[in-house]
């Protein structure tokens, strides 16, 4: 699969392909059911709210008198997880404490609103592994679409529409530019895509902070790496009015949704994509071309994470900072995971984790728990999303080794 590194020429992986008992794992890992996907999530849910249970003062202090009365220990336990989690959905769901029902719904616009560029890097990184590589560069490709998304923004002055039509090509040309050398290299020499992806990733960060130091990229009278406000005409509208965040780039990312599904179960490209992540020997043999393969998956993955820095510059943030990727590159590989690289799946794994980002917050300040958890939920769906195919690849080749 994708993890050859020996030289290649035009068509040809040179080094050996993995054993077809590691394929079907690394596939499994990728794609498994829907239901060890829920299992997962509930399982880091439990685990999540037992750590909160276990630091909150409450618990310590009835904990201290455990065996003379049980009960209280637990029920703290249990009040300082369920009130946790109550509220993280009042922040990322439904607050029924709204004065309206405009406030009321506020915080489900707010989750979608941050899950809209984790959907669409997301999409990116599940693309690449359903052709067999892994896109760990989604954090350079959004940086890369972000700036080209913010110069068109605020450097060009164009008619409203217009305007963000070039400014949305921009972006995803930008990201389908970096993503597009990966595979690139990755064809004509056999070089390891996670390796070329991480160091792009240090190059698109630090190109960023260079450009927000020069003239032409940072704001006039500001001493701050930030740019020029982009251009009202370059701005996704509100998608539900001032009163909100959310704008029409959640659209865009519900288009992207479909297209990535229609590409992948659909179109002969499609197809094509799969045949190589499934096997590349098998693909080349049938006459499908592997090394084009690479170089259009990568593509089209770049193109999906600029779409998602264009979100959060023409959506969201309105200029661009060396800060405007966040960390949703690297939440946008979970992502992937978590929806087993299926486009409606990424969909809904954004909109989770897009739930754990705006419900964290209210968490925090309304009782008092560390955000950090809702990072160590996230990393325990990681684990967990990843442990059936391990276990069971770990005991066949022992079992191969026995024999």
């Amino acid at each position: 699969m994708s993890a050859s590194t020996a030289p290649a020429t035009t068509d040809q992986v040179s080094a050996p392909p993995p054993t077809e008992l590691a394929a079907g794992d690394h596939r499994r890992t990728l794609l498994g059911t829907a239901l060890q996907s829920v299992l997962a999530v509930v399982t880091a849910l439990i685990l999540g709210g037992l750590l909160i249970a276990i630091t909150d003062e409450k618990v310590r202090h009835a904990a201290g008198y455990f065996f003379a009365r049980p009960g209280d220990t637990l029920s703290a336990m249990w009040h300082a997880a369920s009130g946790a989690y109550a509220a993280m959905f009042h922040g990322a769901v439904y607050n029924p404490d709204g004065a309206t029902v405009a406030d009321s719904l506020y915080p489900l616009t707010e989750t979608l609103t941050v899950a809209t560029p984790l959907i669409l890097a997301g999409l990116g990184v599940a693309l690449a592994f359903r052709a067999g590589l892994f896109n760990i560069g989604a954090q350079g490709q959004i940086l890369i679409g972000a700036t080209l998304a913010a110069w068109v923004g605020f450097s060009w002055h164009l008619p409203a529409g217009l305007h963000l039509l070039a400014v949305v090509a921009a972006g995803a040309l930008g990201g389908a530019v970096w993503g597009g050398v990966v595979g690139l290299i990755k064809a004509r020499t056999g070089a390891h895509e996670v390796i070329l992806t991480i160091m792009l990733n240090y190059v698109a960060l630090n190109l960023v902070a260079w450009l927000l130091s020069l003239p032409g990229f940072q704001r006039e009278g500001s001493s701050n790496p930030v740019s020029p406000a982009v251009d009202g005409t370059a701005m996704f509208p509100k998608l539900l009015g001032d009163h909100f965040r959310l704008h029409w780039g959640f659209v865009v990312a519900v288009l992207a949704t479909v297209a990535v599904a229609w590409l992948l179960e659909r179109s002969t490209v499609g197809f094509e994509l799969r045949a190589v992540g499934a096997n590349p020997r098998a693909a080349r043999t049938a006459g499908i071309s592997v090394t084009r393969g690479f170089v259009v998956v990568m593509l089209l993955a770049g193109m999906l994470a600029g779409l998602a820095g264009t979100a959060q510059v023409a959506g969201t943030e309105h200029s661009l900072t060396s800060g405007i990727a966040a960390s949703f590159g690297f939440d946008a590989i979970t992502v992937a995971l978590l929806g087993r690289s299926t486009p409606w799946g990424t969909f809904f794994a954004g909109i989770l984790y897009g739930a754990f980002r705006a419900g964290g917050v209210t968490m925090q300040s309304m009782t008092g728990t560390n955000i950090d958890i809702v990072l160590v939920v996230q990393s325990l769906i990681v684990l967990f999303v990843a442990l059936p195919p391990l276990i069971t690849f770990a005991t066949r080749r022992s079992q191969e080794v026995a024999a």
